[in-house]
C-alpha cells in the first residue's frame, strides 16, 4: 500500500483539518462517505472503485467520456478526432485553454496540451521511462487491455493534436481512452518533481484538470478538496467537497441520517425502507453494467481441476443468495458479460443447485471425502455485492453440504486487493462494473495477459477463449463481435473459472436538498451537486 507509507495524515499549508464525523450543513460544502481510503491518489496505478471516485472522478480528465444516451465515446479533453483508412492511426484535437490546477509544490505556467497526453501514454508504456517503477510502477489496467503492446507511438504532433499509432486496428480503443486509467497527468508537475528529486508527489499530490484539487488526506478518515476556480465546464458548484472514509454500511446510513454526510454509496438492501420513510433522505439507483463472482484461483489446487471448479458451482444456491441479500437490487448472473452488452451469450448451460451433482463430481476428481479451503470475503460493499459476508456465508454453508469445509477470509481493503494481485487466495469473492461500455472491458478479466498483473484474480489463461476475445478486439463490425464474444462464453462457462452470482443496480442515496449530483456510466460528478 503505497499511500499508507507516503500520504498518510499530510496537510496542505495553510488548510485546517476538518475533524472527520462531524456534522456539516454548509451550503458550500459537500460531504459524501465513501466506502475506503484510495489505493492511490494516481488511477493510473488502481483497479478500485473507490480509489476512481476519490482520483479520476473529481481530479482529473480524460481525452473522451462516454454519452450516457448510448455508452459510445464522446467528446472531453479532445473536442474530435480522425481514424485511418486502415483503422491504425488516431489523430485527436485537443481542447484549447485547459487549466490544471496547482498545489504547494508547484503552480502551472501553460495549459493543457499534447505533451501531457504523451506523459500520461509514455510513463506506463515505457519500461525505461523516468515515470515508469514510480510509487511501484504496476499499471494494471494499461497493460490487461494491451494498449502496451497495441500502441507503437504516441507523438505530439504540434501543442493542439496528439497522434497514436497501433499494431493492429482494435475496436475498444476510444472507449479505452474514458477509463479512469486514461486520466491526465501534466507532463510539466511531473519535469519539475523530477527535477527536485521528489517523482513520488506526482502519484501522492496530484495535480489534474478536474473538478476539484487535493486539500488534504488523513489516512482512513478523511480526504478534503478545494474546487478548481478555472474549470474548463464552467464554475463548479461545492467550494469544498469532503470524502469521510467510511467502511460501514450502517455507520453510513447513521451520517447520511444525521447530516454528516449528505451523499452515501451502495446502501443494502436491508436499509432502503428506512431511507425511503425518511423524509429528509432519497433513494437512487440505475441500471449498472457489472457482475459480481466468486473467482477460483485456478493455479491452487484442487482448483486447477475443472471438475471441482464445476462441482462447486453446482453446489451453490444461486438464486437463494440473490433473493436474500440482493432482494429487488440484483438478478442471478450466469455470464462474465451483464445481459444488456453486445456479445452477451443467452444460451449458456447453467449450474443450477444441484449437490448431487457436485457431489458426483467431486467423486471423478478423487475428492469424495471433500476438502478444506478458503473464501475471501470484500470488506467494502458494491453494487454487485453488497453484502460480501453473508455471500460468503451462504456459499460456505452450500459447500459443506457437499463435504467442503471453508474458512472465511478478509482484510482491509488495500491488503485484500494486494493479496488478491498476488494470488495469495484460493477462492474470492469479486467483481466488476464497466468502466466504457464495451465487452473487452469484462472479457479481459480472463484474459491471458492479467495472469502475470493479478488482474486475473481466477490466474485463468485458457489459449482458446485469450484467441477469441483478441480476435473480437480487432473486429469493428458489432454482429461479428457478438458472435466471437458469445463463443468465448461458451469455454468460460465449461471451464468455470468463475462462478458468476449477481448482476447489480447500481443505488445511493442523497439528502432531499441535494441537488446535481450525477451517477452513470462515468462513475460520480460531483462537479454541479451542492447542498440547496
Amino acid at each position: 500500500m503505497l499511500l499508507k507509507q507516503t500520504t498518510a495524515g499530510l496537510l496542505l499549508a495553510g488548510t485546517s483539518l476538518l475533524a472527520a464525523g462531524s456534522a456539516l450543513a454548509a451550503s458550500d460544502t459537500l460531504v459524501y462517505c465513501t466506502v475506503a481510503s484510495p489505493e492511490s491518489f494516481n488511477p493510473q496505478l488502481a483497479s478500485s472503485g473507490p480509489t476512481f471516485i476519490a482520483t479520476s472522478q473529481v481530479l482529473y480528465n480524460r481525452l473522451l467520456t462516454l454519452r450516457e444516451s448510448d455508452k459510445t465515446p464522446a467528446p472531453s479533453l479532445a473536442t474530435e478526432w480522425t481514424i485511418s483508412p486502415d483503422g491504425k492511426t488516431y489523430t485527436f484535437t485537443l481542447r484549447k485553454g485547459v487549466k490544471f490546477n496547482s498545489n504547494k509544490y508547484f503552480t502551472p505556467t501553460r495549459d493543457f496540451n499534447a505533451e501531457d497526453v504523451v506523459f500520461t501514454v509514455m510513463r506506463q508504456k515505457d519500461a525505461n521511462h523516468p515515470y515508469h517503477k514510480v510509487s511501484g510502477g504496476n499499471y494494471e489496467y494499461f497493460t490487461d487491455t494491451g494498449l502496451d503492446k497495441l500502441i507503437t507511438k504516441v507523438e505530439a504532433v504540434d501543442n493542439d493534436h496528439v497522434r497514436f499509432t497501433l499494431s493492429q486496428p482494435n475496436a475498444a480503443f476510444l472507449a479505452d481512452w474514458t477509463m479512469d486509467f486514461a486520466s491526465i497527468l501534466s507532463a510539466e508537475y511531473a519535469d519539475a518533481m523530477l527535477k527536485k528529486g521528489t517523482p513520488e508527489y506526482v502519484d501522492n499530490w496530484p495535480i489534474g484538470t478536474g473538478p476539484f484539487a487535493l486539500q488534504q488526506y488523513k489516512q482512513d478518515s478523511l480526504i478534503r478538496y478545494v474546487a478548481n476556480p478555472h474549470y474548463w465546464q464552467g464554475e463548479v458548484a461545492s467550494k469544498h467537497l469532503i470524502f469521510s472514509i467510511t467502511p460501514d454500511a450502517q455507520t453510513r446510513v447513521a451520517k447520511l441520517k444525521t447530516n454528516e454526510c449528505q451523499i452515501i454509496p451502495a446502501p443494502l438492501p436491508e436499509q432502503f425502507d428506512a431511507i425511503k420513510s425518511d423524509k429528509n433522505l432519497q433513494l437512487h439507483n440505475i441500471n449498472g453494467l457489472n457482475v459480481g463472482y466468486l473467482a477460483f484461483n485456478t493455479q491452487k489446487k484442487p482448483f486447477d481441476n475443472v471438475l471441482v471448479r464445476q462441482a462447486l458451482s453446482y453446489a451453490v444456491d444461486k438464486k437463494a443468495i440473490v433473493a436474500a441479500v440482493f432482494k429487488d437490487s440484483g438478478t442471478p448472473a450466469y455470464s462474465v458479460l451483464p445481459p444488456a452488452m453486445l456479445g452477451y451469450n443467452d444460451k449458456l448451460p447453467e449450474y443450477t443447485y444441484d449437490p448431487q451433482k457436485a457431489r458426483e463430481l467431486l467423486k471423478q476428481a478423487g475428492l469424495e471425502k471433500g476438502f478444506e479451503t478458503d473464501i475471501w470475503s470484500m470488506p467494502v460493499a458494491r453494487p454487485y455485492n453488497p453484502n460480501s459476508r453473508r455471500i460468503a456465508e451462504m456459499i460456505q454453508s452450500d459447500w459443506a453440504k457437499v463435504g467442503v469445509k471453508a474458512k472465511i477470509v478478509t482484510w482491509e481493503w488495500g491488503q485484500y486487493l494486494a493479496g488478491l494481485r498476488k494470488g495469495e487466495q484460493q477462492s474470492a469473492l469479486y467483481g466488476w462494473m464497466s468502466d466504457n461500455g464495451d465487452p473487452d472491458n469484462f472479457a479481459t478479466l480472463l484474459g491471458c495477459a492479467g495472469v502475470p498483473t493479478g488482474a486475473n484474480i481466477a490466474r485463468w489463461c485458457d489459449k482458446g477463449y485469450d484467441q477469441l476475445i483478441q480476435k473480437a478486439i480487432q473486429v469493428s463490425a458489432p454482429a461479428e463481435r457478438d458472435k466471437l464474444y458469445q463463443q468465448a462464453q461458451v469455454i468460460f462457462a465449461e471451464q468455470a473459472p468463475w462462478l458468476p452470482l449477481a448482476n447489480g443496480k447500481v443505488f445511493y442515496a442523497t439528502r432531499s436538498n441535494v441537488s446535481g449530483y450525477v451517477v452513470d456510466v462515468n462513475g460520480s460528478d460531483f462537479a454541479k451537486a451542492k447542498v440547496n
